[in-house]
């Protein structure tokens, strides 16, 4: 089992200075997963808050037990111990992995990979425990899902064009959207509920405030060439009109319902750690590279 799996064996894994850095996924899976990444904590607990992306999550800590985090409407908060190893994969709204149960059944939970993939995961321990670094380990997970998705996934084309078309970057009409695909707005909503875990509203609101944390994030970097000029609390206003927000106060209504934290709480704390200590240019710039395409015509 993976929690026997002695972390002295990852060269890696006990380090001096608490560390995330995202990276693209491999080709094969970049329609279904938007950014892979390497976590490692320092000496003491690192207390970690989850936001919501739209999409899974797995969780691999090297010496612990896998977990797929579902679909969030909140913030969740979770200690991950000191000297810890994690790697992990962040899918897109709508290309979770195959899994036994519809994803609105799992939405705000953490769940044991191994009571969704039973053997499968068993199999899987055994090839990362061959890894003598995170980064094969990373590479192992990542060959793993690929073999997944092109044996037994299968995609719902009408929700991937409609996560499309909510991106924050084009606002739409739900009930436009749904005639758009030819679909009623209770099958629009089921099949989101299905395949997103959440409603086509609820989608809109999480993609609208990850499009305002990739504008953040990507200011936060001194050397990122961001498609904003707005930079600081000072720019929060600025932020909330480029992704869509009415005015600042939609924004902070919003930050607070799925953050937990103000904006300004948020770029103060947050992205000033994340400037010194994490890399999260895998997971905002393919998000940011969406702004550019031609929005969906309805």
């Amino acid at each position: 089992m993976l929690d026997t799996i002695p972390p002295e064996r990852f060269s890696a894994s006990v380090v001096a200075v608490e560390s995330y850095r995202e990276r693209l996924p491999v080709p094969g899976l970049a329609g279904v997963v938007r950014t892979v990444w390497i976590q490692r904590t320092g000496p003491t607990d690192h207390v970690h808050r989850h936001l919501p992306t739209g999409g899974v999550e797995i969780h691999f800590p090297i010496g612990g037990r896998p977990q797929l985090l579902g679909p969030l409407t909140g913030p969740t908060i979770e200690i991950i111990p000191a000297n810890t190893t994690l790697v992990g994969v962040r899918f897109h709204p709508g290309t979770a992995p195959p899994l036994p149960a519809m994803l609105d059944d799992l939405v705000d939970q953490q769940v044991s990979l191994t009571d969704l993939w039973g053997h499968t995961t068993d199999r899987l321990v055994e090839a990362m425990a061959q890894a003598t670094t995170p980064e094969r380990a990373l590479t192992y997970l990542q060959a793993h899902l690929l073999n997944e998705f092109r044996t037994t996934a299968r995609l719902d084309a009408l929700v991937n064009e409609a996560v499309r078309a909510l991106m924050p970057w084009h606002p739409i009409n739900i009930d436009n959207l749904a005639t758009h695909l030819a679909l009623s707005g209770s099958q629009l909503r089921r099949r989101c509920l299905h395949t997103v875990g959440t409603t086509p509203k609820v989608l809109q609101r999480t993609l609208r405030f990850q499009g305002f944390l990739a504008l953040a994030q990507a200011s936060a970097t001194p050397s990122s060439a961001t498609p904003s000029d707005r930079r600081g609390t000072e720019g929060v206003a600025g932020l909330a009109l480029d992704v869509g927000y009415a005015d600042q106060a939609h924004l902070n209504r919003e930050c607070l319902r799925l953050s937990g934290l103000t904006p300004g709480q948020l770029l103060e704390v947050n992205l000033d750690r994340c400037a010194r200590e994490h890399d999260h240019s895998g997971s905002y710039q393919p998000f940011l590279a969406t702004r550019g395409g031609p929005p969906v015509r309805v």
